[in-house]
């Protein structure tokens, strides 16, 4: 019986083990990040506590990179002050976290236009397809703001529901 018992803990010890190996969500306990600047120009992101830089990203932005969204499907990068209002662990591109496009006046002109403002605008990793894409060309998404699967890793465990993003052209 000793012997059985003790196959049967040293197997929980492996599975305990395999379980802690290596994990996309991180932990963060420096200073708050009170806002996140984007400077599209630059292709450049800043995660500030207050004037501090605490980080600064290279980015990816949409595939038609300037000026500000004017509707779901022209593959550009809103341009103004936003919220970060959500988070998804499951997406596509490793980990994202959105952006409170489109905000009344974003949705009034592309109306306006007959169009929809769309969503779904997102800081995020480069997953599988992103990987692929960002070798061919820098501005490769539908809109998003890209940055290593790693980077997104930090974002993510850094930036806190509810901080504004200032995206600027």
């Amino acid at each position: 019986m000793t012997g059985w018992l003790g196959r049967i803990v040293a197997l929980m010890l492996l599975l305990g083990l395999a379980a802690c190996g290596p994990s996309k969500f991180k932990s963060y306990s420096g200073p708050p990040v009170t806002q996140v600047v984007v400077n599209k120009g630059a292709r450049q992101m800043l995660l500030l506590n207050g004037n501090r830089v605490l980080k600064a990203y290279r980015i990816g932005l949409g595939n038609a990179p300037l000026g500000h969204k004017q509707f779901e499907g022209d593959g550009r990068t809103p341009e103004g002050l936003y919220y970060i209002d959500r988070r998804n662990p499951d997406s596509s591109y490793h980990l994202s976290i959105g952006i409170s496009y489109p905000n009344p006046q974003d949705a009034a002109q592309a109306a306006s236009m007959g169009r929809s403002a769309g969503s779904d605008i997102f800081i995020h990793g480069q997953g599988p397809e992103g990987r692929a894409l960002s070798r061919r060309q820098q501005d490769w998404t539908a809109g998003c703001i890209a940055v290593t699967d790693e980077e997104a890793e930090d974002i993510y465990a850094m930036v806190r529901d509810g901080t504004p993003i200032l995206i600027t052209p």
